[in-house]
């Protein structure tokens, strides 16, 4: 069986192929997950650059589908013919799309590949509203299926008119990490967090991420626990002025809360191993990635009761209503008081178990022979 990964999103920052597979590594992690799990797996990606790169077992194709109108970044584009071709060339027996929100380029591709089943993977994109519904339905309505993380994520979609109730829908993560769980104190050393317990909290400051909420939990969780830190990397930051504010009105922040700002991916690994525990206070989250570094790390996520967050984080952490501090602080402490060992062994258990690349890979083989060989 021959399965095509492709995808109509471009880098905005137009790098080189070769730096874009290191940027993105679930792109390549996925592909060879799946050629490991025995399916002949290649990418076809729309980038500013034309190149083909083998590695790990795939080959990647990189076609240049810059346009001077600039539609490529529009969310009504219409598929690139070199694209399309590069698909076409590979012989798929299954098309592979990322990315649900460029339904007139997936409709494109499914009449350019007659008869051959194209599987669309969401990726964290929101219902459209209004006439784009619309037009997402009609576009769709020929996909032979759609992947989301769990299938709460699905009904969303077929609520708001953008999918058909009767579309196959299939349940399978969207990417994984390569990272792994190294010796605490050696983390501790080389990165300098500190802390008892010591608590990670990654993500943008903003309203969804909702940064004050953990602020207030993490305020009321330090009576309870004398040498409590918790340290902050982040990306975008609206919010920043907020979120200063707030630990500056407060001595127990001001003494307890590090904002370190934007950290280099490899150095997260690190910083993950460093810490007890991982929050989050997401209101919404496709696909949490960090709670899954997190768990590959062996640090107990303690985040928002979302449905993707059901599905990644099980029993290895814990999972408390949105926007309540009151039950995140509860949460803190009581994680604080349990054997942070077996904790830290459960989270990594978990991970293997439930979230690597290799399971993710299994998932996929199992769903694209169910579309070549529907029962």
């Amino acid at each position: 069986m021959r399965v095509t990964h492709t995808s109509f999103h471009q880098d905005p920052d137009h790098r080189q192929p070769s730096a874009l597979l290191d940027a993105w590594p679930t792109l390549l992690g996925v592909a060879s997950a799946v050629a490991r799990a025995g399916v002949e797996t290649s990418i076809v990606q729309g980038s500013a650059h034309d190149a083909i790169i083998r590695r790990d077992g795939v080959q990647a194709e990189f076609v240049s589908t810059q346009r001077s109108d600039g539609s490529m970044g529009t969310r009504l584009v219409r598929a690139p013919r070199r694209l399309l071709d590069a698909v076409k060339r590979t012989k798929p027996d299954v098309v592979h799309v990322n990315g649900l929100q460029y339904p007139f380029a997936i409709r494109d591709l499914i009449a350019a590949v007659p008869g051959i089943p194209v599987i669309v993977q969401d990726h964290a994109s929101y219902p459209p509203r209004g006439w784009r519904r619309h037009v997402w339905r009609l576009a769709l309505r020929r996909v032979a299926g759609v992947a989301f993380t769990v299938r709460e994520q699905a009904a969303a979609f077929v609520a708001a008119g953008a999918l058909g109730a009767a579309t196959p829908t299939f349940t399978v993560l969207e990417g994984s990490s390569t990272f792994t769980n190294g010796d605490q104190d050696i983390a501790r050393a080389a990165c300098g967090l500190h802390g008892d317990p010591c608590v990670l909290w990654t993500g943008h400051l903003d309203a969804n991420k909702d940064p004050l909420t953990i602020l207030s939990a993490f305020e009321r969780a330090t009576p309870r626990l004398d040498d409590a830190r918790l340290w902050c990397c982040f990306g975008t930051a609206p919010l920043l002025d907020a979120v200063q504010q707030r630990i500056e009105r407060s001595p127990a922040l001001r003494e307890r809360v590090m904002l370190l700002g934007r950290q280099p991916h490899a150095t997260m690994e690190t910083l993950f191993r460093a810490a007890d525990f991982f929050v989050q206070g997401s209101h919404r989250e496709g696909c949490s990635y960090s709670s899954i570094e997190a768990l590959a790390c062996g640090t107990p996520p303690l985040v928002t009761d979302l449905p993707s967050s059901r599905r990644i984080v099980g029993d290895a952490g814990s999972l408390t209503p949105v926007g309540d501090a009151d039950a995140l602080a509860d949460a803190i402490v009581n994680w604080a008081r349990r054997d942070r060992a077996s904790g830290r062994r459960a989270a990594r258990a978990r991970f293997e178990r439930e979230l690597s690349f290799d399971v993710i890979g299994r998932d996929l083989r199992g769903m694209y022979e169910r579309l070549v060989r529907p029962s």
